[in-house]
């Protein structure tokens, strides 16, 4: 048997010494057309012990140099030259104390480890280093290496850049999954399509419509435009309620005379154009004329669903004979902002916003996280005596009027501008500022009321901070809406300030001990609420904003990827997995609730799992949900726990 004379204090020493490759905490991962620049003592009893045991230099390429222990790995990348995201075909583990070998093969693996970033393993001048470094650069502007942790092998891989809407092309770079095309069953359908099948009669408004409206843009101040209106039935259901809208439709309503629009509705458009140019050009016409903001929906499935139907292109010919290109949520949205090179903002599963008007883009993610109040109803505090004869005779001369300017500091948080108090000049003529208003006010109110609301506006912005910075995405203060501009500047003075503030607690909330002091904050605040160890925190939804700021920003980086709550009853916060879970019931009202949806989403992941109780799995009761409800808070009934809902 061959030894050598090295001991594991040398071998250490020369490790630590290697100054190429890629370097990890645990090891050093060495080229072998870099081999040469290592120190010689360690190349030559490599070298030696690989030829002693049968290992010829040409059956790998790849050297692992352990930094704790006292072995190598000789690793073979057979396409490392070829291909941006080579996989490992064999690897000989040598223990160099023992001088044991252990064998494994890949070749054969349905999930065998994936090599990245190739340029770093290489020498410094190398001849196709840069050319490597073009791959990697791209991966990492498509968000591709964020989690480290599962895209080491094929399967983890391919999971994350297809929830990034993209698919790796022959010529090795990525392409968008829109994109992709299936030479194999392209021609499996030759008939005609019957486009005009996929227009469906409603007797209520669209989703996606529905939404706007709960979000008060069909208050009768923007005009719509149906772009793809079908039978027009959301078009007449508008008209009912004095909206100023148009409907135009390629098969039933072609004559229409299309008018830029505040809102445009792009409904379930793009998913039955079969044409990939067509579906493009669609989608960046409906966008030309919006004013404010389009809305574009599209069907959700994933890969069973070729298996149901008929494949053709990059979707479906269905049993109707119509096509259906289904699209996975991150797909969806890579397509539109690609398409239309801005950004989309997700309201449910497949509907998502594109603000054209960017200040109303901020505005509208401002409020989305903006705590409510109906603070009419909160106060109990008696009149403090009044001192000064002359504020005690406004007050009882202007008592409804300095409550309406009350109540509108309460709202904002802070004092309202001129234009945030539309009786701002009587206010002054009774009182002589605003100022000397809120003074009386305060004697009369109870000031904590206002401490609190100046709180809960300034965690408001906290989270719209932070989550603007999950999102990667600048906001320009200057484009911003007056009333926004105002908020920041009387919370954090300058704008600077609230985005470190908001990216500092960002980055907290992915320290598990953060998200679990936080969830024992909230189980110990909340009028109802389960904490279940270590494991995660149940509450309802419209406890959300009672919840500490970084929980919010937690659960409101799931929210990104998934939507709205709307449909959602539960808030199921995952401690140390990075997971939430949204359950959604079929009546929250009943005293027994149906599980009717649970969307699992995995933040580290990017992905969201999707089980529909309705239809795919049974619905599971909530038989004890009295025991979830908090008597005390009688506009909403909120839940306590929720021990059934996984």
């Amino acid at each position: 048997m061959y030894s050598h004379s090295m001991d594991f204090n040398e071998f250490t020493d020369l490790v630590a010494q290697v100054d190429i490759g890629k370097q990890l905490p645990t090891a050093v991962y060495v080229h072998r057309s870099a081999l040469r620049i290592m120190p010689a003592n360690l190349f030559e009893v490599i070298e030696r012990v690989a030829v002693a045991l049968n290992i010829p230099t040409q059956k790998w390429n790849i050297l692992k140099l352990s930094k704790r222990d006292f072995r190598v790995s000789l690793l073979s990348y057979p396409t490392f030259e070829l291909e941006p995201y080579p996989q490992l075909a064999h690897s000989w583990t040598i223990d160099l104390a023992k001088l044991s070998l252990r064998e494994a093969d890949y070749s054969k693996s349905e999930n065998p480890p994936i090599l990245h970033r190739r340029e770093a393993f290489l020498s410094k001048d190398h001849p196709q280093r840069s050319y490597f470094n073009e791959f990697t650069r791209e991966g990492e502007a498509a968000g591709l290496y964020e989690n480290t942790r599962i895209i080491g092998t094929k399967n983890g891989w391919e999971r994350v850049f297809r929830r990034k809407g993209l698919y790796l092309a022959e010529d090795g770079h990525f392409q968008p999954l829109t994109e992709i095309t299936r030479p194999d069953i392209t021609n499996v359908f030759t008939g005609t399509i019957d486009r005009h099948k996929t227009a469906l009669s409603r007797d209520k408004l669209s989703v996606p419509l529905f939404l706007m409206a709960e979000r008060g843009y069909l208050n009768g101040k923007y005009t719509v435009l149906d772009y793809g209106c079908g039978k027009g039935d959301d078009i007449r259901e508008l008209e009912k309620h004095e909206i100023e809208c148009i409907g135009w439709d390629p098969v039933h309503q072609p004559d229409t005379d299309i008018e830029n629009s505040d809102i445009v509705n792009l409904g379930y458009v793009i998913n039955v154009i079969e044409d990939r140019e067509e579906r493009n050009e669609t989608l960046k016409r409906a966008y030309s004329h919006t004013e404010k903001i389009l809305i574009v929906s599209a069907m959700l499935g994933n890969e069973s669903v070729f298996e149901r139907f008929k494949p053709y292109k990059d979707g479906v010919i269905t049993s109707r004979n119509t096509f259906q290109k289904y699209y996975m949520q991150g797909e969806l949205k890579h397509y539109v902002e690609n398409t239309l090179d801005t950004n989309a903002i997700a309201l449910a599963p497949g509907i998502f916003a594109v603000f054209k008007d960017k200040a109303e883009e901020q505005w509208y993610l401002a409020e989305r996280h903006r705590t409510r109040h109906q603070w009419r109803q909160l106060i109990t505090k008696a009149p403090k005596p009044i001192t000064k004869k002359q504020a005690k005779s406004i007050l009882e001369k202007h008592k409804e009027l300095l409550e309406d300017f009350w109540y509108t500091c309460l709202d904002l948080g802070r004092l309202p501008a001129n234009d945030e108090f539309e009786q701002a000049e009587n206010l002054k003529h009774a009182c002589g500022s605003f100022n000397k208003a809120f003074a009386i006010c305060e004697q009369y109110f109870d000031h904590e009321l206002f401490e609190q609301a100046k709180k809960e506006r300034h965690d408001d912005l906290l989270v719209y901070f932070a989550l603007g910075f999950f999102n990667k995405k600048r906001d320009v203060f200057s484009r911003m809406p007056e009333a926004l501009k105002r908020d920041i500047k009387a919370f954090f003075g300058q704008y600077s300030i609230g985005r470190e503030m908001g990216k500092e607690l960002l980055f907290s909330v992915s320290d598990v001990d953060v998200i679990y002091k936080s969830c024992i904050t909230a189980h110990s605040s909340l009028p109802a609420s389960e904490l279940n160890g270590q494991h995660d925190l149940v509450f309802h939804k419209d406890y959300l904003n009672m919840c500490p700021v970084e929980l919010r920003i937690y659960v409101g980086c799931a929210t990104q990827l998934y939507g709205d709550l709307d449909s959602i009853s539960l808030i199921k916060a995952h401690i140390v997995s990075g997971k939430v879970s949204l359950m959604g019931y079929d009546d929250w009202s009943k005293d027994i609730p149906l599980l009717s949806e649970r969307i699992k989403i995995k933040m580290r992941e990017q992905e969201i799992d999707f089980f529909d109780y309705v239809g795919e799995f049974e619905p599971q009761p909530l038989a004890n949900k009295s025991s979830y409800v908090d008597d005390n808070r009688q506009a909403i009934g909120q839940p306590k726990s929720e021990c059934e809902v996984t």
